[in-house]
């Protein structure tokens, strides 16, 4: 795919996007730096204001979910752990504990002063990989938004290990609004879009402010580090969350939050990058396409590749390669020859039985496998292209 560089009609035209009107639903993303001071002291001042812009778009009829990091930054501060609770997970797990506590009570407190309530979920990775605790938390979440409750969402970084863990709210943030169903997510962030260059290191940087598709050109202007050195994420774990995001129908803006008011000045003025969806997308399909811990791959020839493209299922004849030890059932990414992800789906066989057939005609799969065969290695109705 090509990259879209262009502007969609104006920057304020990019902030109303998100407004009511066009985004019934949000996600708002906020990140540990803006959230606490290097001191480890929560930015109070700061935080009332956001929860003011909050107040203001949910009294206009928007619904609103928090994505809220800092639990960990606090309860370093109050534990006094080095390296910000992060020097190992037991002690980012202490932190989060003792952290989370504080950080929600500070999200109900000033949510209050406007009289919304605030609503505490923490997941972890696994409650919205396996499909049925998905839709347990899709359920949740859309019930509360229609009681007018302001759900705030966070990892439950008290009890997740390293294979369980998102590892960055960006991320989290975008599969969340596809459990949601939200037209829109805004990550508000230390940095206030996507640059061509690092614009730590080069005063020269151009702001990205439009990206219609992401490929490798857009995917090479990301850098992974942090800024602030604070939070977990970086411009690389951002783009994964827009790619997930805009799979699942939702516009996302990356925007600075380091001014009072953020979400009233991104609605004024647009400023910042807005990745932009091709359309809705059927809510399976946006749970396939943001998949985060598939369990293998299957890769394709140049003639299935064009066939996933108009709709087809994969068939074994199109398949050169199997990878990785996925039942059936699971989640698994297809790539082309180049080695590029075309899509996600749910294997139709296990991988050995799927290794066996691989390049096999329809014809030959019964004598090959010992038993009636099904027609597809992933079926059409449980993929989702990329």
């Amino acid at each position: 795919m090509v990259a879209d560089l262009s502007v969609p009609a104006s920057p304020t035209r990019r902030g109303e996007l998100f407004a009511t009107a066009t985004c019934p639903r949000l996600v708002v993303k906020v990140g540990s730096a803006l959230l606490i001071a290097p001191d480890g002291q929560p930015r109070r001042d700061w935080l009332a204001s956001l929860v003011a812009d909050i107040a203001a778009r949910v009294a206009a009829g928007q619904q609103i979910v928090v994505v809220s990091s800092g639990a960990i930054a606090l309860g370093a501060r109050r534990l006094g752990l080095a390296r910000g609770g992060r020097a190992s997970l037991e002690d980012a797990q202490a932190a989060a504990a003792t952290g989370q506590i504080a950080l929600s009570s500070i999200w109900a407190e000033l949510l209050g002063h406007h009289r919304l309530t605030a609503a505490q979920l923490l997941v972890t990775l696994d409650d919205l990989e396996d499909r049925r605790r998905y839709l347990n938390v899709s359920a949740t979440l859309g019930r509360l938004l229609k009681l007018g409750v302001v759900p705030v969402v966070n990892e439950n970084d008290s009890v997740a290990t390293e294979e369980i863990r998102f590892g960055d709210n960006d991320r989290l943030a975008a599969r969340v609004g596809a459990a949601a169903r939200a037209n829109g997510v805004i990550l508000l962030s230390d940095i206030d879009g996507l640059y061509d260059s690092n614009p730590h290191g080069n005063p020269d940087a151009k702001l990205i402010p439009h990206v219609a598709r992401i490929d490798a050109t857009i995917a090479g202007m990301a850098d992974a580090r942090s800024s602030s050195g604070m939070g977990s994420g970086g411009m690389v774990s951002k783009i994964e969350a827009a790619r997930i995001a805009t799979g699942a129908g939702a516009n996302l803006a990356i925007a600075t939050g380091r001014i009072d008011h953020p979400l009233a000045r991104f609605g004024d003025t647009g400023h910042g990058t807005v990745f932009t969806t091709p359309g809705n997308a059927p809510a399976r399909k946006a749970w396939l396409s943001g998949g985060l811990t598939d369990r293998g791959s299957i890769r394709v020839d140049d003639g299935a590749a064009r066939a996933l493209a108009i709709g087809g299922s994969l068939l074994p004849a199109g398949a050169i390669g199997i990878e990785g030890g996925f039942m059936r059932g699971d989640l698994v990414r297809i790539v082309d020859a180049a080695g590029r992800v075309i899509a996600r789906g749910l294997a139709e066989y296990d991988a050995a039985d799927a290794a066996r057939i691989v390049g096999r005609r329809s014809d030959e799969l019964a004598e090959l496998l010992g038993y009636a065969p099904r027609s597809a290695l992933v079926h059409r109705n449980h993929m989702a292209l990329l």
